[in-house]
């Protein structure tokens, strides 16, 4: 029995409201706010609320079908385990690769700026420049939150809990000095007094509304991690999805308000020239509309980056526990730490991966690594697309029994896939392009970003076919549909 037990992740760990709060921080709204705000101006001025909203559609639908899914399999693989029930084990292992690669590609630059606007914070100016000790300090702040994370789920909510709330709070109180300078006239850039038309994502065009697009996509994701801990939450069968929907519905509210706010304190010519210098950009924008309380902003990047160095771990680790357990993995990833109870094992291989690739990137070239980033956007689309099919599929016996499965369970998520799947290959059109990448240069004829992504995924097919001859149990496995009697109560409490 205690065997047993110990072969299990901690039930009950967490409630509903750190689901929420662990969703919310894996999207790191801070720091992808300084991250996008620029860019997206450039694409379509003041427009640029508008297109925050458009991508929360999408995104909203997605997470109707990560609710469902969850409420008829509570597993901590989310897409993998979904996918490989409704398409079949090979569409499921590459969802989960997909799922694991997004960790390793983002945790060392999330620690990266973590560190460096923590320094800022401080005014510790010089320290903040030096590369070498910023690197340093990045690789242990991976190693610390680690630690926290294999620690244990209930220590990793409690301090995510109280870096949500700083981080809301900062950046409410910058949006509302910044309005208010606005409305008073003591803005020392060009400001324009915000309107209800910047709602509008359609008011700059077609192709600026892609590439906005694109950019909001990245904005949203991670907040699926509610999911990720779905058997370590109380009420695992509707909290973690609950947490998830309303997550995106917080993040939208927080992007729509801060993008009003900079634009309107700052103008879009500003935003437009200095697009691309994204680590600065809310540390200028903080010293000018707030003078000597300039550290209240840079504090929220610096614990928005921190939060998600630690949270992005999560669906990663958990995804390679719940491969490992499906034989899909080595069983060495399955491990669950006897006293805490959490996946050791595939948590500290994906800090050790994500800091090799971290080190590696960034020794290379900056600009390297921010194109690495980019290729973050092909990961995502997919297996969020893959699960707004897989949903359909899965329920697919269920979808005309009520109006209410034929539009969340079947239409909506499909609508959202679409979406995405048009977003990913327009994305794979821009990429191919060097002249769209931070570097600039040419990688086998191909924009870097693009190669990173196809390198993945041969990486993943290499992976896969190795496993698959290793150990074909996983790949037994056939798609089947959900039963007919959870199909027939989804979305409501499982007993």
């Amino acid at each position: 029995m205690a065997d047993t037990e110990q072969a299990q992740l901690k039930a009950g760990a967490i409630g509903f409201f750190d689901a929420l709060v662990i969703g919310l921080a894996a999207t790191s709204p801070a720091y992808t706010l300084a991250a996008i705000i620029g860019p997206v101006v450039a694409l379509v001025g003041i427009f640029a609320p508008g297109i925050l909203l458009a991508s929360f559609v999408p995104m909203l639908l997605i997470a109707s079908a990560f609710y469902y899914l969850n409420t008829v399999d509570q597993d901590c693989g989310t897409t993998f385990s979904w996918v490989t029930r409704a398409l079949g084990p090979w569409a499921g292992w590459f969802g989960g690769w997909a799922i694991t690669m997004t960790g390793v590609l983002v945790i060392g630059s999330l620690a990266e700026v973590g560190v460096r606007y923590s320094l800022l914070t401080v005014g510790l100016d010089d320290a903040a420049d030096n590369i070498w000790l910023v690197r340093i300090l990045a690789v242990l702040l991976i190693l610390l939150t680690t630690a926290i994370c294999v620690i244990g789920t209930e220590v990793s909510a409690k301090l995510q809990n109280v870096l949500i709330v700083l981080q809301v709070v900062s950046l409410l109180i910058f949006a509302g000095v910044a309005l208010y300078r606005v409305y008073a006239g003591t803005s020392t850039l060009d400001a324009i007094d915000p309107s209800l038309s910047w709602l509008n994502p359609f008011g700059a065009g077609g192709a600026a509304l892609t590439g906005g697009l694109l950019l909001g996509v990245f904005a949203f994701w991670g907040w699926e991690s509610a999911v990720n801990l779905t058997e370590e939450t109380t009420d695992s069968s509707q909290a973690p999805g609950k947490a998830a929907m309303l997550s995106t519905v917080v993040l939208v509210i927080t992007y729509v308000a801060v993008a009003f706010a900079v634009v309107a304190y700052a103008g879009t010519n500003f935003l437009a020239e200095n697009s691309e210098e994204e680590d600065v950009i809310f540390q200028f924008l903080a010293t000018e509309s707030m003078g000597g309380w300039d550290w209240i902003v840079l504090f929220s990047v610096a614990t928005s980056a921190i939060a998600s160095t630690q949270t992005t771990i999560i669906p990663a680790s958990r995804t390679g526990l719940s491969m490992a357990r499906r034989k899909a993995l080595p069983a060495m990833f399955g491990h669950i730490h006897p006293r805490f109870r959490t996946p050791d094992v595939s948590t500290w291989w994906v800090a050790g991966i994500a800091i090799v690739w971290y080190l590696v990137l960034s020794i290379i070239s900056e600009n390297a690594l921010f194109d690495s980033l980019t290729a973050l956007a092909l990961l995502i689309a997919f297996y969020y697309a893959l699960t707004g099919i897989a949903c359909a599929v899965y329920f697919r016996k269920r979808l005309l029994s009520s109006a209410k499965n034929f539009l969340l369970i079947g239409v909506g998520p499909v609508i959202g896939a679409v979406l995405l799947i048009w977003l990913l290959i327009v994305s794979i059109r821009d990429m191919a392009n060097p002249e769209n990448s931070y570097t600039g240069q040419s990688w086998l004829g191909l924009g870097p970003p693009l190669v990173i992504g196809i390198g993945i995924i041969v990486t993943g097919v290499v992976v896969m076919v190795f496993w698959y001859f290793r150990d074909r149990t996983f790949w037994e496995e056939r798609p089947s549909t959900v039963d007919e009697d959870l199909a027939r109560t989804a979305g409501e409490p499982q007993a």
